[in-house]
């Protein structure tokens, strides 16, 4: 029998993943060692986990966000996190209703959605920037920011100084490693420029790593994906939690299952015919609704999600 005091038994957080071997940060002194672990093996960057004669066993996740690959894949994004930073710009553009999927995805796992609009140095972001905000100022907090000037980077600093542990997610090129990079200019992540044929960014980062802000806080930096299908999300957590009917449904729907579709007595579609949301906001919203709804006849991801409320 080991005792509790045993020193081959000390807990840490994964910092970094690297597919056959992860880094682990002790929480006894924050020094680092690497683990190896079989390919696949399900752990992610921001587990917490306890290692034991060179095995790593994961502890229980307090939350876990998900997302699906346009091919059907789902892909742990991180855990254990309460943040979901959504990194946009103007160039290259996010994918047609990135930014609706992830702030549900955050609002149904238990998580904060935080939009960070980055690249204000370049002349098409003023445009850009007066089409987003209107659509999601009473949904979500805001930060207008140039990794490349560091301009308004003091604000994410303040904003995780209060204990936030988030992740950076959005398409490659926006510049989530270089607002890391001038956040912890010791780290020196690797950037990459867009293409100017396809305005399209190129990849950088190849795995997700945490770092530690020097003011409080961890933020970590994840690889660029152009889709966040949402594999956990049910249908009604989307009639709920989608950016733009807050005001709307603060009046219940006279039917308590209604996706706001041509039930009677919805409050999404009174406030549609009333002009309050926008036509566009609720296109998109229908489309995700089928997505969902599509999903939602599978039965792999309809147990995943029945796994998921359990726990």
């Amino acid at each position: 029998m080991k005792k509790e005091n045993d020193n081959s038994k000390r807990e840490g957080v994964i910092v970094a993943h690297y597919g056959v071997a992860v880094d682990v940060q002790y929480t006894d002194d924050s020094s680092r060692a690497m683990v190896r672990v079989k390919r696949n093996s399900g752990h992610v960057v921001g587990d917490a986990v306890l290692i034991e004669d060179d095995t790593l066993i994961r502890l229980e996740r307090r939350s876990e966000l998900a997302r699906m690959d346009a091919r059907g894949g789902v892909h742990i994004v991180g855990a254990n996190l309460d943040i979901l930073c959504i990194v946009v710009t103007c160039e290259p553009l996010p994918p047609p209703g990135f930014i609706d999927r992830a702030i549900v995805a955050a609002r149904a796992s238990g998580h904060t959605p935080v939009l960070v609009l980055n690249k204000s140095d370049l002349a098409c972001f003023k445009n850009y920037e007066e089409s987003i905000r209107p659509l999601y100022r009473n949904s979500l907090e805001i930060f207008s920011v140039s990794a490349e000037k560091s301009d308004n980077l003091d604000e994410l600093k303040h904003f995780f100084a209060k204990g936030h542990r988030g992740i950076f997610v959005g398409s490659t090129g926006v510049g989530k490693s270089s607002i890391l990079n001038k956040l912890l200019p010791e780290i020196n992540l690797a950037t990459g420029e867009i293409s100017e044929s396809k305005k399209r960014g190129r990849h950088t980062t190849t795995v997700s790593t945490l770092h530690l802000l020097e003011d409080g806080g961890e933020l970590v930096d994840s690889p660029g994906f152009n889709d966040f299908g949402l594999v956990d999300t049910s249908v009604a957590e989307l009639t709920v939690y989608f950016p733009g009917f807050e005001k709307a449904t603060e009046t219940p729907c006279k039917f308590r299952d209604c996706k706001h579709r041509n039930e009677p007595g919805c409050s999404v579609i009174e406030a549609l015919n009333a002009g309050t949301i926008n036509q566009a906001r609720y296109n998109t919203y229908l489309q995700i609704l089928e997505e969902v709804e599509t999903i939602d006849q599978e039965p792999k991801y309809r147990e995943r999600r029945n796994r998921r409320k359990k726990n």
